[in-house]
């Protein structure tokens, strides 16, 4: 019996206003600054983008970050980031980020000037456990009155931390096209359904014939090799929680526990048990 017709894209709320920014803008005397939000799961920023550079990162919770870059011919990439990562964002980088889990977050508004030290492209990286401790102290200290030297010296290791830290190519692609670009956003947003690319084209008003030929087109990949990075990107933040292999494999549309495992493997290089061990929390 073939599966049901994916369900259409739940209605998304109102985007939630960015909010005053002068008070963390940063400058050459002191050069990142913390924004620390507590956001309710489905609070959503549309594009925009800022003259600094910016790390979103979460203590707690899950956001999806895209990214879309200013040359069209470049791809807008998204990434699903759990406390352990945190996505770089160069200045003047358009960006739209929503909250998929009750959130902690934690902004880094880092000056242009000093951005060199992180890059100048977009990347998902690993936050070490002193990163950690040093956006946490940051945040503490904003709240008090200011210590330039003690200011100065976090600002070194912070910006010392993001210069070596570990990228992770867990972005997900996004296309231009833009009956493409809701396909993909619906298969994003329905992680667990077990669609085929026919019934998904059907959905967005396309043919699969004609969604197989865009995935190559713009994406350089198939659907099918597509959705096995997207359905990775879902899988990671619920695996460094601490959910079982049967229930990601399950969130994410695999038929069997075996079938994820062997995807995840192939994909990443080893199983989801040992990277569920590395994830630092």
């Amino acid at each position: 019996m073939p599966s049901p017709r994916p369900k259409p894209p739940l209605h998304r709320p109102p985007p939630t206003p960015i909010g005053d920014t002068d008070p963390f803008t940063p400058d050459e005397v002191r050069p990142v600054r913390v924004r620390a939000r507590a956001l309710s799961a489905d609070t959503h920023f549309e594009p925009h983008c800022h003259p600094w550079g910016q790390l979103a990162y979460c203590a707690t919770g899950i956001v999806q970050v895209m990214v879309e870059p200013e040359n069209v011919g470049l791809q807008a990439v998204t990434f699903i980031v759990p406390p352990s990562r945190a996505v770089w964002i160069p200045a003047n980088t358009r960006h739209a980020v929503s909250v998929r889990e009750a959130a902690e977050l934690r902004t880094l508004y880092i000056h242009a000037n000093a951005q060199s030290c992180v890059g100048l492209s977009c990347r998902m990286i690993r936050v070490s456990p002193l990163l950690r401790e040093l956006v946490q102290a940051m945040d503490a200290d904003s709240r008090r009155a200011a210590e330039p030297v003690r200011d100065r010296l976090l600002t070194g290791l912070v910006l010392d931390e993001l210069a070596h830290a570990d990228t992770q190519p867990l972005g997900v692609p996004l296309p231009h096209d833009k009956r493409l670009k809701a396909l993909c956003e619906a298969v994003l947003r329905a992680p667990g359904e077990r669609a085929t690319l026919a019934q998904w084209a059907a959905n967005a008003g396309a043919s699969e014939r004609t969604m197989a030929r865009l995935f190559r087109e713009e994406l350089g990949t198939t659907y099918q090799e597509w959705r096995r990075q997207a359905m990775l990107a879902h899988a990671l933040p619920l695996l460094a929680r601490g959910a079982s292999v049967g229930l990601v494999a399950a969130a994410t549309g695999y038929s069997s526990d075996s079938a994820f495992s062997a995807m995840f493997k192939a994909a990443v290089g080893h199983p989801p048990t040992r990277w569920s061990q590395q994830a630092d929390f």
